[in-house]
């Protein structure tokens, strides 16, 4: 792009109100990663297309309308990086991405709602946590291992997890028993009132 029309297309950027500029940079411009539905109070999707979310409609999810992140959305939020010692392979890594609370609080989410988020992966496997107990344990949804992207065939491209190694609730138990409430293959959240 030129120097006239960049500066012409930022002079009109600053011209667009202010609601129109914050809509415009909660916009989905990426292939969504994670949809978050159920007792939310704001959306950026409609409700569930039968034809087109084949996934949601074999793993029974139901919505009238959702917030939908990209990679890019996910990566606006701040992120925290945690080191727990994994089951798969015993050693200590690096996890980066935002908390689960931040992602949720996105979709229009109380901090202190009554409220249960059903985690579901990309293999089906669903696990129930409070948004309390997720803030207690500060549970992230990890984008990063180690400085890399988390890819599809292994255990992203997004992974609900905590530090399970600082976590009193899981630090003494053997280490396959400690992820139980962490679904790597995450793309689903359901917010359910208590």
């Amino acid at each position: 792009m030129d120097k006239r029309r960049f500066l012409a297309a930022a002079a009109l950027g600053a011209a667009l109100p202010l609601r129109t500029q914050a809509a415009a940079s909660t916009a989905r411009t990426g292939p969504g990663l994670l949809t978050v539905a159920g007792a939310i109070t704001r959306s950026n999707r409609g409700p569930l297309d039968p034809a087109l979310d084949q996934l949601m409609v074999r793993h029974g999810t139901q919505f009238a309308r959702a917030w939908e992140f990209d990679a890019a959305m996910l990566a606006r939020l701040p992120s925290v990086t945690i080191q727990p010692t994994l089951e798969y392979d015993a050693r200590t890594h690096k996890l980066s991405g935002p908390l689960l609370s931040s992602v949720v609080a996105a979709a229009g989410v109380a901090a202190g709602a009554p409220v249960v988020l059903a985690l579901r992966a990309l293999d089906g496997y669903n696990v129930a946590v409070s948004l309390a107990d997720a803030q207690r344990y500060r549970m992230i949804v990890a984008t990063t291992l180690d400085g890399v992207p988390l890819s599809i065939g292994g255990l992203g491209p997004l992974w609900a997890v905590y530090d399970a190694d600082r976590l009193p609730d899981f630090k003494d138990k053997p280490l396959k028993e400690r992820f139980a409430l962490c679904p790597w293959g995450l793309y689903f959240v359901e917010v359910k009132a208590l």
